[in-house]
């Protein structure tokens, strides 16, 4: 079969709270998302798929972080300064063999401040029983930046950033019912890892990341419903350490309906040089949100409709954060972010 796929998705950022900001409340990110998929047999042992990406993204975002009257941090947004759209074309092919498959993937994203080029490669094998299947991927993208000079100066004019990455997967059947995951992935990072367009943002040139992460998925025939949970744990050199949990249950109704409910906790600690005050002794700083302490709590709904050989996609999430849901202690930032983003898709298989 070949499958066509088609999405709209839009994302929007809560406005900054007044009494976190200096002045009034500030509008942020909103980002308009189109995505095509396309997946086509070649031969019997090959396949090819084509994936674009179109965002359009505008808005504000966080500056820096100054101090207020009564001695609290406060941001200062960028001013509705972000325009911005970026295209991304994904290419890949792949072999089956017997007891597995490998493949081939290209990537370039372009945008005004921002061209990437990736590629990657990734291998399954399945064990002789069946049971056990052994996964692993390497990958590697070359970054250009070039910021844009708009209402806010920036900290550099041009340069570059390169990462490599390598992962390591394994998935057991255990029961008639039941399948458990394990991963352990290892990323390098090295250039220009500050970030331009925030003030005083000073960053390292080089970062190590590693992340394991666990799975369990078990049918449950009666409601005809899954339940799938994961965990990953992830640490760096920055000093950043961070634990997800994601629950989903997919649930069955009737042969043609399937309605997905999930849950998703996030905590980090905040990297070594996140701080809400400037000090210039300071080698490395940033008071970029992404960087502080913070717990963060997402609940969303997918729901998948087959009618004949279309399917229908809906879904819709809502993503919110406060320091204080953090198993980790640190500064509160009062750039932290919630966003809405609701999605609409087809798919279209066919021989």
């Amino acid at each position: 079969y070949a499958e066509i796929g088609l999405r709209y998705s839009k994302y929007e950022e809560d406005d900054t709270q007044a009494g976190k900001s200096f002045g009034q409340s500030s509008q942020r990110y909103e980002i308009d998302v189109a995505q095509f998929h396309l997946l086509a047999p070649v031969e019997d042992n090959w396949s090819v798929a084509l994936d674009v990406q179109w965002e359009d993204m505008s808005g504000a975002s966080p500056w820096f972080v100054g101090e207020s009257l009564d001695g609290d941090p406060n941001v200062v947004m960028s001013g509705a300064s972000i325009a911005d759209t970026r295209t991304d074309v994904s290419i890949t092919t792949r072999y089956y063999y017997d007891r597995g498959n490998i493949g081939l993937n290209y990537t370039r994203s372009d945008e005004d401040d921002y061209e990437s080029n990736a590629a990657g490669l990734d291998v399954a094998f399945n064990s002789e029983d069946g049971l056990t299947t052994y996964s692993a991927a390497i990958s590697a993208s070359a970054d250009d930046i070039e910021p844009t000079q708009g209402n806010v100066p920036t900290s550099t004019l041009e340069d570059d950033k390169d990462m490599r990455s390598a992962w390591i997967g394994v998935s057991r059947i255990i029961s008639k019912r039941a399948i458990v995951r394990f991963g352990l992935s290892y990323t390098y990072r090295d250039g220009f890892l500050t970030d331009p367009y925030k003030l005083n943002d000073s960053r390292p040139d080089e970062r190590e990341e590693w992340a394991a992460s666990v799975g369990y998925r078990r049918h449950f025939p009666n409601p005809d419903a899954a339940l799938h949970v994961d965990y990953r744990y992830f640490d760096d050199d920055w000093g950043i350490a961070s634990h997800t949990v994601d629950i989903a249950w997919h649930q069955g109704l009737g042969q043609h309906t399937q309605l997905i409910p999930y849950l998703r906790y996030y905590s980090q600690d905040e990297a070594d040089f996140f701080s809400n005050r400037v000090d210039p002794s300071d080698k490395y700083y940033a008071d970029d949100s992404r960087l502080s302490a913070f717990g963060a709590v997402t609940t969303g709904l997918r729901l998948r409709h087959d009618i004949g050989n279309w399917t229908l996609a809906l879904s819709g999430e809502r993503y919110t954060t406060s320091e204080d849901w953090g198993v980790f202690s640190g500064d509160e930032s009062p750039a932290l972010m919630k966003y809405w983003r609701y999605t609409l898709g087809f798919d279209y298989r066919f021989r």
